[in-house]
C-alpha cells in the first residue's frame, strides 16, 4: 500500500515521550520484534493537529484554504476507505488528545456527507476502544461495514505489559488483528468473513461485534485486500478510446506519438483504482 494512500493521525506522545527508553520507537509486543514507528512511517497529522475538527474536515473534504494534498482524502465514488480508530472511548464517543471527544452521531453525519458528496464506494469502519460498538450504532449511510472491538457496556482490554516500560503495549484486538494481517499476501484468499472472525471472546475477553445491515455484499465474497491492500477494477468499454497529443509537445515527441497513434490501436480497457485510504 503506497503511503500516498494512507493518512496517519497520531499524537506522537508515545514515541517522543521523555520516559520512553527507546526514543522514536513503538513496539506492539515486549519482544520488540517490529518497530511500528519505523523509518518508512509518515505522520500526516501529528501532535496538536490531531483534533476532532481536523478529522471531520478530512472525512468530509471541508478543508481550510491551503491544505496540502497529503492532508486530504482524495477519494471518489469508486474508492474503498478503511477508517481505523484506536484509543480511549466510552458509550458513544472516542477521546482525542485527552481533552475532546468525537461522538458517534458526529461520525454518522460525516459519513452521510461523504455519501452525498460521492466520496466513497464502500467504507470499512473499525473502532478499538471500550464500548467500541456504540460508535457504529448511529451509522445510517449505505455501503458501510462497521465493527467494534467490544459491545456497549464492555471494556476493551490490553494484551500484555512490557516490563522495561512498565506499561501495556498493545490492545488485545489490535494485537490479534495484526497477527491475522501478517498472514495475508498479494494472492491471499482471505475474505471479510475471515476478518470478522478475528479475536473471538477467549482471546479478546470482549465481544467483537459488526454492523452488517448497511453493507450490501456478502462478506464471504469480499477479499480483505479490497481494504487492506491495493486492487484495481477493470471495465470493458464498448467504444474505442482515442488519445491525442497535448498541444505543447515537441515536434520529435509529436512524430513519435503519430507513429504509435492509438487511432490504429484502439484501447478497450479503462482502469479505475480502488485503493483504500
Amino acid at each position: 500500500m503506497p503511503d500516498s494512500h494512507i493518512i496517519l493521525m497520531i499524537a506522537d506522545e508515545m514515541a517522543c515521550n521523555a520516559r520512553n527508553p527507546r526514543p522514536a520507537t513503538i513496539f506492539d509486543n515486549a519482544a520488540e520484534k517490529t518497530n511500528l514507528y519505523g523509518d518508512t512511517v509518515e505522520v500526516d497529522y501529528g501532535g496538536y493537529e490531531v483534533t476532532v475538527e481536523n478529522f471531520i474536515r478530512l472525512l468530509t473534504g471541508r478543508h481550510v484554504p491551503g491544505t496540502v494534498p497529503s492532508k486530504r482524502l482524495l477519494t471518489d465514488d469508486q474508492s474503498n476507505i478503511l477508517i481505523y480508530i484506536t484509543g480511549h472511548g466510552g458509550d458513544g464517543f472516542v477521546k482525542f488528545q485527552d481533552n475532546e471527544e468525537v461522538s458517534s452521531q458526529e461520525l454518522a453525519d460525516a459519513f452521510e456527507q461523504m455519501w452525498q458528496k460521492r466520496r466513497y464506494r464502500e467504507i470499512l469502519f473499525i473502532v478499538d476502544s471500550c464500548q467500541a460498538y456504540s460508535m457504529a450504532l448511529p451509522v445510517y449511510s449505505p455501503n458501510i461495514l462497521a465493527l467494534g472491538s467490544s459491545r456497549v457496556g464492555e471494556d476493551s482490554l490490553s494484551h500484555h505489559v512490557d516490563p522495561k516500560l512498565g506499561v501495556y503495549v498493545a490492545d488485545r484486538y489490535s494485537y490479534y488483528l495484526l497477527q491475522f494481517l501478517e498472514k495475508v499476501g498479494p494472492t491471499s484468499r482471505h475474505t471479510l468473513a475471515d476478518f470478522l472472525g478475528v479475536c473471538p471472546y477467549h482471546e479478546c475477553l470482549s465481544h467483537v461485534t459488526a454492523k452488517l445491515d448497511l453493507y450490501n455484499r456478502d462478506p464471504a465474497q469480499v477479499s480483505v485486500l479490497e481494504f487492506f491492500g491495493s486492487r484495481r477494477s477493470v471495465e470493458i468499454l464498448d467504444d474505442a478510446a482515442n488519445f491525442t497529443a497535448a498541444p505543447d509537445v515537441s515536434a520529435a515527441a509529436d512524430a513519435a506519438y503519430a507513429s504509435a497513434s492509438t487511432a490504429s490501436h484502439p484501447v478497450y480497457l479503462a482502469y479505475k483504482p480502488l485503493f483504500p485510504f
